[in-house]
This record gives C-alpha cells, structure tokens and sequence, in this order.
C-alpha cells in the first residue's frame, strides 16, 4: 500500500470531494482519482461511493478513515513539533575561529538571532586544534584540511589581494611586474618559517618583509598608514577599496586561491545543533566574498 495514496484519501474524506482536494493540494483531479483508485485495489476494498455529486464513504472506507486520520494527524503533529523544536534549539555551541575573521563575527550574530537560546563559546586561534580533546564541536579553517580525523565541509574558496594606500604609491609608485616589489617595504603574515615568498600568477618571488605578524588587523593597519605593500583577505579591504584609501596592486597576477572549510569530528555523531549551525554556515557564506 502506498502511505502517500492513504494520505490523499484522508484529504479526500476531509475536503468533501476530489476537486476540493486536487486545490488544495495542488494535484491533478486525475491524479486524485487514480491514486483512490489504487489504493481500493492494494487493499481490496471499496473504500468511496461516487456519484456526479456526491461522495460517501462505505463502512470499510469509514474504518479505515478512523485509524489512518489519527496516524497521519500524529505524523503531521510531529513534524510541527520538530519544526519548532529548530526554531527553538538550546544548548552550548563550541567553535574554534581564526583570528580577524570579522565576517565570522557578523555570522554568529544573525544565528543567535534566529537561535536566542544558543551559547556560543568560542576559541580563537590559527593552530591545527585537536577537535575532540579540546571539547570543539566545529572549527572554521582556511586552507586544504590535512587531519584525517576530521571532515571538511568545503564552504568556498577566496584569494588574497595585493594592496597598498595612494600616498604610498605616490612615493613608491605603482608595480607592473611582481619583481618591483623587491623595491618597496612589504609586510607579511608571519608563518615561522625563513623563506618568504608571495606567489603571483606564474611567478614567485621572495621578498623581506620588514614586519611579519599573525594579525590580519595589524597588516591592514600598517597597510592604511601608507608604510607597506601587503595582501589581505577581501572582507577586510573591501569597504577600504571602496572609499579609495587603498588600491589594489597587480591585479594580472593573482595570488593562489584560498579554501574556506568547516571540521569537525569523524567519529562523533552529530548533533542537531551542530548539524543546523553548519547548514547556517554554508547558506551564509553563498554571499559572503561577493
């Protein structure tokens, strides 16, 4: 028996007749008709008298009606219950985020606004954490996930630009080749390693940095006072290079692509909560580099 065909002729019985239940459900009056009439061949009963007006159940309809109503007004119950159960989740939320990722910020404010009775605590830091002793439900990372111990939600991929403020390219002037940086003071991200190189479309060049730091927000601070040429994520610059108090540099040459990923636990069943901040997440970011 088809539970869909047993749905529809509770309708049927509800709504008084075929057409009233092909408008409301928005189904074909043929399709009504034939999926009763299936349903009273699966289950070898006569279930509706018909007529040109009128519809009436037989005794075995009426029975049948009895019992299937109360399942389906339980199935649909439920699923109102769920529905606002979402709407209505509670819990503490543990996240690991790396530093000066401000979208992320503004993320977690639109979800405990449609999720007020979420506690967020949050973890900031830009190392390889491990998920399960450090208690953390879900971490956002950037670049290719590495740990087999985790899974990656792959939420989209970015690039770095190139950026300097006007008043430093009056000085310095503006570079058409990636071998005219070695000229100018950069600034760079600190990644604890001797060799500093900035890869630029088919080049590679190794520059030295004045200044290396694991802060986005220091890099765009120097980078705004007119003392460096840098590269930054595009949400930081992007009101900055609106405004005209930073310009992009050799835009020809593009630096690699960045993924953006969620992780969390391999071993661990998820949670509603985790599983709703995560579907929150990729809906969110659909926009977010724009």
């Amino acid at each position: 028996m088809d539970l869909n065909s047993a749905a529809l002729f509770v309708k049927v019985v509800q709504y008084g007749s075929f057409s009233e239940t092909a408008r409301r459900t928005n189904t074909p009056v043929a399709t009504v008709s034939r999926w009763i009439a299936e349903l009273e061949k699966d289950l070898g009963i006569r279930l509706l008298e018909r007529s040109t007006r009128h519809l009436r159940m037989t005794q075995a309809g009426t029975t049948f009606y009895e019992y299937a109503a109360r399942g389906f007004e339980a199935f649909e119950t439920g699923l109102s219950i769920l529905e606002n159960q979402q709407q209505e989740l509670t819990g503490i939320l543990r996240l690991s985020l790396p530093p000066a990722f401000l979208p992320w910020q503004e993320l977690l404010q639109d979800f405990q606004a449609r999720y007020c009775k979420v506690k967020l605590e949050i973890f900031i830091t830009e190392r390889k954490t491990n998920l399960i002793e450090d208690g953390i439900d879900v971490a956002l990372r950037v670049g290719e996930p590495k740990d087999n111990q985790t899974i990656a939600k792959k939420l989209g991929e970015y690039r770095h630009q190139l950026v300097a403020s006007p008043d430093f390219l009056k000085k310095y002037g503006e570079p058409s080749q990636p071998e005219q940086l070695l000229t100018m003071p950069c600034a760079s991200w600190n990644t604890r390693t001797d060799a500093r190189k900035w890869s630029l479309g088919d080049e590679s060049i190794q520059i030295a940095p004045s200044l290396q730091v694991n802060d986005y927000l220091h890099l765009l601070k120097l980078v705004l006072a007119g003392t460096c040429v840098t590269e930054l994520p595009p949400f930081l610059i992007k009101e900055h290079l609106a405004s005209g108090r930073l310009k992009t540099l050799l835009e020809d040459y593009s630096l690699p692509t960045q993924q953006l990923n969620l992780l969390y636990p391999s071993c661990k069943q998820l949670s509603r909560l985790v599983s709703t901040y995560i579907d929150f997440c990729t809906e969110w970011v659909d926009c977010l580099f724009q």
